[in-house]
This record gives C-alpha cells, sequence and structure tokens, in this order.
C-alpha cells in the first residue's frame, strides 16, 4: 500500500516566494527576463539532483558531529567549471576527500562525514559587479552558471540558459559521485594503499608512524574476521554556496512524506559573508527550508549578529540544522573567534562550528598571482582548535578548498610550491586551491590536532 502523500500548507508555499519582496545580494542582471522566466520553468520540472531523505539523513550526521560524536570533511573546488566536470577530475577529487578522511577518522577515532563542494558549486560572489582590464570594463565573472570567464563582451553577458548547463552538470558529477562512493571505489583497504604511497614520499616522513598504524588497525581487523564488504561503500554529501536565486527556488520541491520544502539542488546549501544580511533574500529563504543550513562567518562577527542568525535559522534549536563556517584569518582567529563560541555556548543553541581556513589567508604573490600560503591555512585551523578548547566546545570540522590534481596555487607545504611554481601548473579561475598532496598533509596535520584533543 502506497504511503500517502502530504500536500504543503498554502502559507508555506506563499512563503518561499517571500524573498521576491527582498533585496537580494549578489544577483546577475540578467538581459531578457522572459527568458530567465523560461529556463525558471524548465528546471521547475526537472528531477530532484538530491532527495529529502538524503537531506534528513545528513542533519543526523551533523547533529552527531555538533555533539562531539563526528567530524564534518567538507572539500572541492572554488568554483566548479564545466569543463572541468570529466570523470578523471571527478574521481581525483572523490579520491582526495576519501583518502582525507581514512586519517582523520583514524586520528580522531570518530566517524568523519564526508561532503563535497561539488555538483553545484557553479555560482560565486564578486567584489565587484563589473571588472576593468585597461580601458574596457565589463560585467564580472560570475561563474559558468552565469556567464563565460574569457574577457570577452559576448562572454561575460549573463546567459540564463547556462543554469540549465548546470543542472545537467551537478546530475552527471552526481551519478559519478555515486558510482565512484557504492561501487567499491570506496572500499577501505584501496583508500588506505593510497595513503600509504603519501607517507612513502621522503618529504612526509613525519607521518609514517600514522599510515603504519592504520595498517596495523586493518591488518587486525582482517585478522578478527571483519566483514570488509561492508566497507566497500560510504556516505558522501553534496554541497554549494546558495547564492543563485532563480536556481534555487525552481530546485526546491515539497516533500510528499511531510509537506515541507526541501532545496534539492544539494544536500547542504550555506550562506556566503557577503550575503547574510538579516532583512535580505538568502537567509530569508533558507530559513524556510529543511535542508541542513550553514553560514560563513567573516572577523567582523559580532554576537549580535550570531544571536540573530540562530533565532532566523534554527527558531526550534533543531540538532543538525545550522552550522557555523568560520573564515577569520591566522591573524585574526584567536581574537575573533572566542567571544562568537563563548556566547553560543552560554546559549541554548547548538549549531555546528567548523573552520574555513581558507577564505581569510588570501594573498597577492610578486608575479601577480592569487594564492595562500599554506602556513598560513594549517596556523587558522591549530588557531580555531584552541579556541574551541579554551572554551570547552567541539571543533566540529574544516572546510577547504580543494583539487584532486597536481596543480600549484597555494604557496609551501612539503612540496615547497614557491612563486616559480605557480606560473608553471595554475588552473583556478577564481581562488587558489590546495593540490592533492597539500590536501593529504592538511589531514594528516588535522589529525594530530584531532588526536590531542
Amino acid at each position: 500500500m502506497n504511503d500517502p502523500i502530504v500536500a504543503a500548507d498554502p502559507a508555506v508555499l506563499a512563503g518561499l516566494d517571500n524573498y521576491l519582496k527582498l533585496p537580494a545580494a549578489q544577483q546577475p542582471n540578467w538581459p531578457d527576463a522572459n527568458a530567465v522566466a523560461e529556463v525558471r520553468a524548465e528546471l521547475a520540472k526537472m528531477p530532484p539532483l538530491v532527495f529529502a531523505g538524503e537531506v534528513d539523513i545528513l542533519r543526523d550526521r551533523l547533529a552527531a558531529a555538533a555533539a562531539g560524536k563526528a567530524f564534518l570533511l567538507q572539500g572541492g573546488d572554488c568554483a566548479e567549471t564545466f569543463a572541468d566536470a570529466t570523470a578523471d577530475r571527478i574521481r581525483n577529487r572523490v579520491k582526495t576527500l576519501l583518502q582525507m578522511a581514512v586519517v582523520l577518522t583514524y586520528g580522531a577515532s570518530l566517524p568523519v562525514v564526508k561532503m563535497g563542494r561539488m555538483a553545484g558549486q557553479f555560482a560565486k560572489p564578486r567584489s565587484s559587479d563589473t571588472e576593468t582590464r585597461g580601458d574596457v570594463t565589463l560585467p564580472a565573472f560570475r561563474g559558468d552558471i552565469v556567464n563565460g570567464y574569457d574577457f570577452t563582451e559576448e562572454a561575460r553577458v549573463p546567459d540564463p540558459q547556462r543554469m540549465l548547463k548546470a543542472y545537467h552538470t551537478s546530475a552527471s558529477t552526481l551519478n559519478l559521485i555515486r558510482a565512484f562512493t557504492q561501487g567499491g571505489f570506496a572500499d577501505l583497504r584501496s583508500v588506505h594503499e593510497w595513503n600509504r604511497g603519501f607517507a612513502n614520499n621522503p618529504a612526509n616522513e613525519r607521518y609514517l608512524s600514522l599510515a603504519q598504524e592504520i595498517d596495523r588497525a586493518i591488518k587486525f581487523m582482517a585478522a578478527c574476521g571483519a566483514d570488509f564488504n561492508e566497507l566497500r561503500t560510504t556516505e558522501f554529501y553534496t554541497s554549494h554556496e546558495g547564492l543563485l536565486m532563480d536556481y534555487e527556488r525552481p530546485l526546491t520541491r515539497i516533500d510528499s512524506r511531510t509537506g515541507n520544502p526541501y532545496i534539492t539542488s544539494g544536500h547542504f546549501i550555506w550562506i556566503g559573508e557577503r550575503t547574510r544580511q538579516m532583512d535580505h533574500a538568502h537567509v530569508d529563504y533558507l530559513s524556510r527550508v529543511r535542508n541542513p543550513i550553514g553560514v560563513k562567518l567573516g572577523p567582523t562577527t559580532q554576537v549580535e549578529d550570531i544571536v540573530e542568525l540562530i533565532e532566523r535559522l534554527d527558531p526550534n534549536r533543531e540538532p543538525g540544522r545550522l552550522t557555523f563556517i568560520t573564515r577569520m584569518g591566522a591573524g585574526k582567529i584567536r581574537d575573533e573567534l572566542p567571544k562568537l563560541v563563548e556566547a553560543v555556548r552560554d546559549s541554548d543553541a547548538n549549531p555546528l562550528w567548523i573552520t574555513d581556513p581558507m577564505h581569510g589567508n588570501g594573498i597577492t604573490t610578486k608575479n601577480g598571482y592569487k594564492s595562500r600560503r599554506f602556513d598560513d591555512v594549517m596556523d587558522e585551523v591549530r588557531g580555531f582548535f584552541e579556541v574551541h578548547k579554551a572554551a570547552g566546545t567541539f571543533p566540529g570540522g574544516v572546510h577547504v578548498e580543494l583539487t584532486g590534481d597536481d596543480v600549484a596555487e597555494c604557496l609551501g607545504g612539503s612540496e615547497q610550491i614557491d612563486e616559480a611554481s605557480l606560473e608553471e601548473r595554475y588552473e583556478s579561475l577564481c581562488d587558489p586551491r590546495l593540490n592533492h598532496m597539500q590536501s593529504l598533509e592538511l589531514a594528516f596535520l588535522v589529525a594530530e590536532q584531532l588526536a590531542k584533543r
């Protein structure tokens, strides 16, 4: 017998369009409103990319992390591109996250929730609506979902058809992710073999002992008759910044089990530092959906901002509902984060705290590249752990921009990437990412911090 379909409350449906009455930052200036309406109507007919039941499971997993019983690893490209949505590059990103998760699981002795900045991270906020080169001014590049990267008038015109391409590219990416994580690619024994090669690199001898410990643990499990068939698959969730309202609204669906609205473009949606204004569209809209929601918090965040965000986004204090993603910068996190953590600790709220050690540490090199120093990234991670230790709270996860490829975009690390290396292997169209080796090095260093808890 089929379960009955539950209709949405008319007030809930009406509320989903309340954002139209509010200012919406970081939206493109579409040249043709009718073309946008046609694309929105087509997106509204498309199958969901993720399902309400999956989202509910993730909310439970994040609740465990907020309670100190799990750890969130969230990572992927700064901005996905259509050209890079190939099987090899998707596999390499998934492989990198799985490798990091094995190290973190062992170091923390906790389950690791694995989440990609994937299958939807196509839109990017910009500091200006325009970009000027010489005496030419054009619309800013807002990600492949809006316009093209090439600095030409034709490429930079916002094109709503790109939202359809983003949907189909996300669908194919999700298809590969599910195949990799459910079809044996994530077998624990294989993932560890990948890590063993990393630890055997002469530049990373300091990590060899941890890899050997993991190896002994796997042998012990095998000797005890552990069923490794149960370890051949893993849960893997997708996330992106919920920036483009003309994409997120038509992909919001009503769950037939409950009558509640879910954004089905990804499991986890976050609000950026530039769009978390309390009286604007993004906070209003995401307050009305059932997905777990993240909010980026920069160094200017005040306690009153935190209090209001909690009231707007998590009025029922639901475990797993709200995640705060701090992006303070290595030089500021120890000064600015404590007051926020302590205020929440002393309230009735229970958000998950994770650190984004990337966005607060940007630099421009002498040869003109946007970059980050690996030492600064790690110092912000250490600062995050120190603040939570002092407050008696749990440092629940990391959020990093990374790639599984052999690029050179962030300076330092065991490979000692320098400015000359950037000229040879810099590929990002937006912000610099940790490469495969730097990502694994970060995982080992975070594991050390978790082991000290």
